[in-house]
């Protein structure tokens, strides 16, 4: 493989033309969740503005690009797959047919050790390095909304049906409803962060949105339009009010959920499911083929689902004294995070725990 290693902003025109292509085909020779916008050339690019150490890996055949490899890299060769913590589809992009030798790969790029948590489906070359896979729920729009709703009917009739329920009563309590897809308002993406930020504190999870790089992020992406990648941000009015928002990345073929909410003062009416039926029907619309609703259980995903896709998780190692330092560290925590998500015995009372601390923090304890 020739493999050279370019700083995003060094990344020419015709690099980023092939990436693009790549992704507007996969699904035509089998690996369609290539084509998620965490893989973009304008997500490593956006990262890169607000995060060092972003590197593009090209490698090319016969003076060609074949495939794009976007991580991070330390000074002491520690990698992560770019936007690790936050991005929801992780690994190297490829045309058909290609294949590689990880090690060999991230020793070109000065790699000891590559860490993911979202890597796709179909990146076989580091299969030695994952030790755990997890289902990513998704809802499928490629055959129009109205297929989608038969889906529910057949599969969720009680869940379809109390959630319109709630809409009819929203209406007759609330007034109209009116939905924007691709919402331009500065002030709508500051009232969703506002929204996300209490949930965090009321849930007791760390609140990314303390993170400058984070909002500097999002806000970068809610202004970033081409033909193959957008951020959207949808939002559910009531009465002319806002009730639900959402934001996330679309490619020219997936959605993805990243960063919904609702106001709280609504929950009743369940605003955020009455939101994602919104997003669905304009995703469908739009020609999506699949909204991809991130890794992790939850009741609302189990209802809105049609189907689930694998992530992964794990290291890819060299033999190196980096490498072994990096997982000595990482592993048992990730490793108990893990333990106590998958065993409901253990993640109840803890959910239940970082929720009292959360009313705590926000000051509504009784105690």
């Amino acid at each position: 493989m020739d493999i050279s290693v370019h700083r995003p902003g060094d990344l020419g025109a015709a690099d980023r033309e092939a990436w693009t292509a790549m992704q507007s085909k996969a699904h035509l020779h089998g690996s369609p969740e290539l084509a998620n916008p965490f893989l973009s050339p304008e997500f490593t690019l956006a990262l890169s503005r607000y995060r060092r150490g972003v590197r593009i890996a090209v490698v090319r055949e016969d003076g060609e690009p074949v495939a794009f490899f976007p991580h991070h890299r330390s000074a002491t060769g520690v990698g992560r797959a770019v936007g690790l913590g936050v991005s929801d589809s992780q690994g190297l992009v490829h045309g058909p047919g290609f294949t590689w030798d990880a090690r060999e790969l991230l020793r070109a790029c000065g790699l000891a050790v590559w860490e993911f948590d979202h890597l796709t489906q179909g990146q076989t070359a580091f299969d030695a390095g994952v030790t755990g896979s997890f289902p990513s729920p998704v809802i499928d729009t490629q055959d129009g909304y109205e297929a989608y709703l038969a889906y529910l009917r057949e599969n969720s009739p009680k869940f379809l049906k109390s959630t319109l329920a709630k809409e009819r009563k929203l209406i007759r309590s609330v007034g109209e409803l009116k939905y924007v897809h691709d919402e331009r308002d500065p002030a709508a993406l500051r009232t969703l962060m506002h929204w996300k930020s209490a949930q965090y504190r009321r849930t007791g999870r760390s609140d990314r949105f303390t993170q400058p790089w984070i909002v500097g992020l999002v806000d970068h992406l809610f202004h970033t339009r081409t033909p193959s990648f957008g951020g959207l941000l949808s939002v559910l009015y009531a009465d002319g009010r806002p009730i639900a928002a959402h934001f996330g990345p679309r490619s020219e073929r997936i959605f993805s959920c990243w960063f919904p909410a609702y106001d709280p003062e609504f929950a009743k009416f369940s605003p955020g499911l009455l939101m994602h039926l919104r997003i669905a029907e304009a995703a469908a619309a739009d020609g999506i083929a699949y909204i991809d609703l991130g890794r992790g259980q939850k009741e609302y995903k189990d209802s809105l689902k049609t189907r689930e896709i694998m992530v992964s998780e794990g290291w890819m190692m060299r033999r190196h004294p980096v490498a072994f330092g990096h997982w000595a560290h990482r592993a048992p925590l990730r490793a108990l995070r893990n333990t106590v998500v998958e065993r409901p015995e253990l993640f109840e009372p803890a959910d239940k725990l970082l929720k009292r601390m959360g009313e705590f923090r926000s000051g509504r304890s009784r105690m």
